[in-house]
């Protein structure tokens, strides 16, 4: 045989080999053996995201646990922009190194500019990608890469992979293919293109990780990819909080939470004028002595994270929200009462058989300005929106002193489960989701959460969960009991244990045997 077939070995190696053809192969072998032995030794991991990493869950605990479980020095190459976990930036076997971002004004050109800036972007970033990762970092001993986005990171991932002699993992969250189909459509030539070096670049890889068992059964037959179901799960700090905790959170958000944009709703109502710094008091809770409380009738709070996009219908929420508020004013006979009326009967302490809901979305993207434009038009009894953006170590805290979550995430391959409600679970909240193909893998109806398809739907249920609030809610607590549950049944450094890490290790021992 041909030594200069050896396909098992790094490029640099392979030419060795190929300039010294009259060396033995049992030499040949001892000398790989020791060269081999230098690669295992390398003892790094480089984790690749071609995306905000404070905004990459999943990447995080990847380099978590690669660092803590694996033993290894981690290196993250994405974009800067949100803040990462503090465990993240406090580890010290972890180091982060930030791409600059495509530039924005390039975004706004006009569509006759769309072609060239598809071409030009991607090519960009595979340059400075490649750039980071064959001589900003250190020669890792496998490179794990989150898709989609899968072009141009998967060839360049898988280029540096081979100049590097490091093994090459994907971590497939979903299709990057039916995420440009939203915009571009099914027919489109580019989504055709992108689909191709998408599967063909994911055939290349070392091994594969995915999200669910659809998409794993899906890369097995259509894509012939053998891939590991790693299921999201929530890390230790996602949590039910403590009162104290809820105390400290709601007094660090009161400002946002009191005094929206130029509007005047029910989330006002009973709040304490922040300029007088009392501390002692917020929208929830109060202080009685030496002792935090709850207020018997604050507003119930209703999560739902968003990255404001087409994959997520919002306006599901805003519908049913409007519904809830008119549905709760007919079951009540308030039709012909006042806004006004209502909040003073409010403000004197009276508690009705349905709360108020302040809806919290947290969460950047793209449509957040048009939905906050049509949050400013409603004029409701019973509801409020507020939008912010919380750190990565508030969001678990605003999670775990919750009442209610709610998923619009809707799947563009329909093979892929929301990490937001895995968080959401973490935290003990029971979770309203829409309702789509594999989303059963996750929620549980009457269990854990309930499904909904339409905006009259969910609103149906916010008026049964709701009812008694917040003593006499009896479905509420079940679901929040299931959530509790299934929270904390399996964590992330369990489930990364058992399914990711003997991957990783057969993959690296294989890339250097």
């Amino acid at each position: 045989m041909n030594r200069c077939s050896l396909q098992t070995n790094p490029l640099a190696f392979r030419t060795q080999l190929c300039r010294l053809p009259t060396e033995s192969s049992e030499m040949a072998g001892r000398r790989l053996g020791r060269e081999g032995e230098k690669t295992r030794k390398r003892g790094r991991a480089c984790v690749v995201v071609l995306g905000d990493i404070g905004r990459s869950p999943r990447m995080q605990f990847h380099a978590l646990s690669l660092s803590r479980q694996a033993s290894l020095q981690v290196d993250i190459v994405g974009y800067g922009g949100s803040e990462p976990y503090s465990a993240i930036l406090e580890h010290q076997s972890i180091n982060i190194y930030k791409m600059k971002q495509w530039p924005k004004f390039l975004q706004g050109l006009p569509w006759i500019f769309k072609p060239f800036v598809l071409l030009l972007k991607p090519l960009i970033q595979f340059l400075v990608l490649l750039w980071f990762l064959c001589f900003k970092v250190a020669a890792p001993d496998v490179f794990l890469v989150q898709n989609p986005p899968s072009v141009p990171t998967l060839v360049a991932v898988k280029w540096a992979s081979w100049l590097r002699g490091s093994a090459f993992i994907i971590d497939w969250h979903n299709f990057g293919y039916t995420l440009l189909a939203l915009s571009l459509g099914r027919s489109s030539r580019f989504v055709a293109v992108y689909r191709w070096f998408e599967r063909r670049y994911g055939k290349m890889a070392d091994g594969s990780l995915c999200v669910t068992r659809a998409m794993q059964h899906e890369l097995a037959q259509n894509w012939g990819i053998k891939a590991t179901v790693l299921y999201d799960q929530p890390p230790e700090f996602f949590h039910p909080a403590s009162l104290e905790e809820k105390h400290k959170l709601f007094c660090r958000l009161n400002k946002n939470l009191t005094q929206p944009h130029g509007v005047h709703d029910c989330a006002m109502i009973g709040a304490f004028d922040f300029r007088n710094k009392d501390l002692n008091d917020t929208l929830f809770t109060t202080m009685v002595g030496t002792d935090i409380v709850l207020k018997p009738n604050r507003p119930a709070i209703v999560v739902s994270s968003t990255s404001w996009t087409p994959d997520e219908d919002f306006g599901i929420l805003l519908e049913a929200a409007v519904m809830y508020d008119r549905r709760v004013a007919a079951i009540l006979d308030e039709d012909n009462s006042t806004k006004e009326d209502l909040w003073k009967e409010m403000q004197n302490g009276k508690q009705d058989l349905y709360p108020r809901l302040l809806f919290i979305i947290t969460g950047k993207g793209p449509e957040k300005e048009k939905y906050e434009e049509k949050i400013r038009r409603l004029r409701l009894k019973r509801v409020a929106f507020r939008t912010m953006w919380l750190s990565a170590d508030d969001y678990p805290l605003l999670l775990g002193s919750a009442d209610l979550g709610v998923c619009l995430h809707t799947s563009s391959s329909g093979l892929d489960l929301p990490m937001k409600v895995v968080d959401m679970f973490g935290c003990g909240l029971p979770v309203c989701a829409v309702s789509y193909s594999c989303i059963k893998e996750l929620v549980k109806v009457e269990k854990n959460g309930l499904l909904f398809s339409s905006s009259s739907e969910l609103a149906d249920e916010l008026v049964d969960l709701f009812k008694g609030f917040p003593d006499v809610c009896d479905t509420l607590k079940l679901l929040r009991n299931g959530a509790l549950e299934t929270g904390s049944s399996a964590r992330w450094a369990s489930e990364w244990e058992e399914n990711a890490k003997p991957l990783i290790f057969e993959v690296i021992s294989k890339s250097v045997s």
